[in-house]
């Protein structure tokens, strides 16, 4: 059996969905955990699947965008008001409500484009094998309720 890791962050984000059809169409934020689960068939020379670390060094500037910041719909109306008013903490989903599954799977996109380029580097404090393969990314939304993002093999 493999062996598999997970390492939470938590950030502060919120969402509008405009195609809800009650209380959610309207801004409202939750204190999220975002929940990275890797695994390898084997343990490398220091018994890790990976270091820890290496999740922080290649996500940390990414969540930090995402953290108080408003989630929105690029069709939303109020979409281009937002976006002049606060900027870089609007991020839009393009035709999309940015559900939380729908920003699950975006956050699992850049982690694994992020975890290639890692791969990429020479030299590195913390090393990163081929072998290692990000499974998921689960995202919480309240303390009862989360949503997973996992490809299909």
């Amino acid at each position: 059996m493999p062996y598999r890791i997970c390492k939470s962050f938590e950030i502060e984000n919120g969402h509008m969905l405009s195609k809800h059809p009650d209380q959610c169409k309207f801004p409202h934020g939750h204190t999220r955990k975002v929940e990275f689960v890797l695994q390898a068939d084997s343990l490398d020379e220091n018994e890790m699947v990976c270091d820890f670390k290496i999740l922080k060094e290649a996500m940390k500037d990414y969540l930090d965008s995402l953290d108080h910041a408003m989630c929105m719909n690029t069709d939303d109306p109020k979409y281009d008001d937002f976006k002049q008013a606060f900027e870089d903490r609007v991020i839009g989903f393009t035709k999309q409500d940015p559900t939380t599954e729908v920003i699950a799977k975006a956050i699992f996109d850049v982690t694994s484009a992020r975890l290639e380029e890692y791969l990429g580097k020479a030299d590195t404090k913390y090393p990163l094998r081929t072998s290692v393969k990000l499974l998921s990314v689960r995202l919480g939304e309240t303390s009862s309720s989360w949503a997973e993002y996992s490809p299909d093999e």
